[in-house]
């Protein structure tokens, strides 16, 4: 009876079993006795999209950096030529890359000691609605939205801001003056100023450095740290031969985060920064105001070779595994 039904089902529709006959089992069969042609088909539509429209934008904008400007009707020459990238090395142009080099490592530097005993407590200490509570505290701000919490920034570091008003509360409003007054920091108030600028990067890609850490510190088994308290280390040794070697691959790999996207950032130093450029505003002036895309395609080979050679040194030290 059993056989009848499914024979006169089949007869009516031969594509409701696969491998029964029709289209459907036929094309079933096939993928089955050919995997490799179901990887081919489900692979090739993000390839070529990954290939055309990323790859291949790219290329076509870095191949802008072998041309060159004629000086006199400011177009553009298509002749081979590496006189974009000498001008790199102008005094102006290296002063761009060495600003925008040097925030990068600071901003990493500082997000690594502010992340650290935050995301050495939540691996250690937070449990139950406590961890839920962290993961929630770190991962909000990233769902808010970029440009808001940049012009909030803004105000709070403005004259007129709560940050001005709380020191002047605290009768501390010399010590912001003294700051603003050094040549090192730019600016007539933090909200136009490297140090403001400096803050808001940190403020920003803070939690793309504390998330890997906390994954690192968890998988630190607590048993080496026992086992380092009782053969006599102290705090400082256990920290320093135990924790911190394990835990450098995470700090490692939230730093190629908050390093790469620093680099390429150019709206923050837009709105919060100097008149100095950095960049990704360099890259836009040339290629928007200026109309100097080669110049503009060759300011883009500088973060790409500068991540290349850190990915590199962060492979090293075992980065990838702690992603």
């Amino acid at each position: 009876m059993t056989d009848a039904v499914f024979s006169s089902g089949s007869s009516r529709n031969p594509a409701v079993l696969p491998g029964r006959g029709g289209a459907f089992g036929a094309l079933s069969d096939t993928f089955w006795r050919h995997p490799g042609l179901l990887l081919f088909l489900m692979l090739t539509p993000p390839v070529l999209w990954l290939g055309i429209v990323y790859l291949g934008s790219l290329f076509a904008l870095l191949a802008q950096s072998f041309f060159s400007i004629d000086e006199f009707s400011g177009m553009i020459r298509y002749e081979f030529t590496l006189k974009t990238y000498g001008e790199l090395f102008r005094a102006q142009n290296l002063d761009i890359i060495f600003r925008t080099v040097g925030m990068a490592a600071m901003v990493t530097l500082a997000a690594a000691v502010v992340a650290f005993p935050i995301a050495y407590f939540a691996a250690r200490y937070a449990r139950g609605k406590w961890k839920a509570f962290f993961y929630l505290a770190v991962m909000l701000p990233l769902w808010s939205s970029y440009l808001v919490k940049v012009y909030a920034w803004k105000l709070i570091l403005a004259k007129e801001g709560i940050l001005t008003w709380l020191l002047a509360k605290l009768h501390l409003a010399w010590l912001l003056e003294a700051w603003l007054s050094l040549p090192i920091v730019g600016g007539s108030s933090l909200s136009f100023s490297y140090t403001g600028t400096f803050l808001v990067f940190l403020y920003v890609w803070l939690p793309f450095m504390i998330l890997p850490l906390q994954a690192a510190l968890e998988r630190v088994p607590g048993n080496l740290v026992e086992a380092s308290s009782d053969l006599g280390a102290s705090p400082r040794q256990t920290f320093r031969n135990v924790i911190f070697p394990l835990a450098l691959p995470g700090m490692v790999a939230g730093s190629i985060f908050t390093f790469s996207l620093t680099l390429g950032d150019y709206i923050i130093p837009q709105i919060v920064g100097t008149s100095h450029l950095f960049l990704g505003q360099a890259v836009y002036v040339h290629q928007g105001t200026a109309g100097n895309i080669p110049l503009a395609a060759a300011f883009t080979v500088v973060p790409i070779v500068v991540m290349g050679f850190y990915l590199w040194g962060a492979k090293r030290l075992g980065a990838f595994n702690a992603l």
